[in-house]
């Protein structure tokens, strides 16, 4: 049976036809004030957190705090008390603990006269507050959830679609992975297979971002060559971030498929015990080739396609995969010409990575549907 997702084009045909005014519309598609609404049981069952990416410092394609402004408004009119929340992140950065992430999201706009909620990082001031839920899976038993995103009687998840490193695009279904997930369920998630391929330029970008020290550079016949040093390494993957060369990346046989797989388990987990309490929005605009931990943004890969909403996660990825396939590519990509349309565009960036599969797994594991309806609003 297919999914509805809804979908506000970008075109403005009048001048109350804003943004914020799609989001509100989009909102009530999927009747988020019935998902978020106090179950009247007493206590804090009026919590709703809004789950997404503040940026990381350098970064400007995050989505604007007056987005999440507008969910909250919607939020609150439904009876809920919504704060905004992400997690700390493995890797060496201005969001590694909740002090620094929080001063992170007050410079990028999310302060609480802007959007109207307070800012709560879900795990804690050192990425020490989650729960271990039961998930009995393929590649765990059990994920590890933080504490806010547990306790929080209803979400809602904003996530801003763009290419990734690894997972080939990141959406909802990654929001939910990562996002939900303290550093140690990052860790789960990433594998620790890092390599250094032929053509390293001994430049060091990547020893200066590796949290664990577990890079550095080894004097060569012809210069300098960066060496990994496994035992020390946490999977983080920010050097493969960095690094202009294209030279690190993954040493295990299908790896970037059991990636997929285990983010897509951990989605799961992040979304027990809310069922038919959830809703998603995708921004697909700034459609980068980096996600937003990048403390730079990359050019767009497709022009602005629009916002999505659905109560779904898998049929409003597959829907989001499918348009930013259908559209023209704005950068050049191997093997294609520009604007040309009708291709996997992130396998056509990163061919090792398994965006298709992201979908299919998480579908397979019972997250949703890959069926869907498009209908506009």
């Amino acid at each position: 049976m297919s999914v509805p997702v809804y979908l506000a084009e970008l075109t403005v045909k009048k001048p109350s036809d804003h943004r914020l005014a799609k989001i509100k519309r989009l909102c009530e598609a999927v009747d988020l004030a019935e998902k978020v609404k106090p179950l009247g049981k007493g206590g804090e069952d009026d919590v709703v957190a809004i789950k997404l990416h503040f940026g990381e410092t350098g970064n400007d394609t995050y989505l604007h705090p007056t987005f999440a402004r507008q969910v909250v408004d919607c939020v609150k009119a439904a009876g809920g008390r919504p704060f905004l929340s992400d997690t700390c992140t493995l890797y060496k950065s201005t969001r590694h603990n909740a002090v620094d992430h929080l001063e992170t999201a007050y410079r990028h706009g999310f302060t609480p006269y802007v959007v109207d909620a307070p800012v709560i990082i879900a795990d804690g001031v050192t990425s020490k507050s989650y729960e271990e839920v039961s998930v009995n899976l393929k590649h765990f038993s059990s994920v590890k959830i933080a504490q806010a995103f547990r306790s929080a009687n209803a979400m809602v998840v904003l996530s801003h679609f763009k290419a990734h490193m690894m997972g080939g695009f990141g959406g909802a279904l990654k929001n939910l992975a990562m996002g939900c997930a303290p550093q140690a369920g990052k860790i789960d998630q990433h594998g620790r297979n890092v390599v250094i391929y032929p053509g390293c330029v001994g430049c060091g970008e990547c020893v200066k971002v590796c949290p664990q020290s577990a890079l550095f550079l080894e004097k060569v016949e012809k210069g300098r060559h960066v060496v990994v040093d496994k035992s020390r390494c946490i999977g983080c993957y920010e050097c493969v971030t960095v690094c202009k060369q294209g030279v690190i990346g993954i040493d295990e046989p299908g790896e970037y498929t059991s990636f997929v797989e285990r983010m897509m388990e951990y989605a799961y987990g992040a979304v027990q015990g809310k069922e038919g309490r959830i809703c998603y929005l995708n921004f697909v605009m700034n459609v980068t080739t980096q996600c937003d931990c990048a403390g730079w943004s990359e050019p767009a890969l497709v022009p602005d396609l629009g916002i999505l909403a659905s109560t779904d996660p898998v049929a409003l990825d597959t829907a989001c995969f499918d348009l930013v396939n259908m559209a023209p590519n704005l950068i050049h990509l191997d093997g294609h010409d520009l604007h040309s349309c009708g291709y996997d565009k992130f396998a056509a960036l990163r061919p090792n990575t398994r965006g298709r599969h992201q979908l299919e797994y998480a579908e397979a594991i019972g997250m949703g549907s890959l069926d869907y309806d498009l209908i506009k609003v």
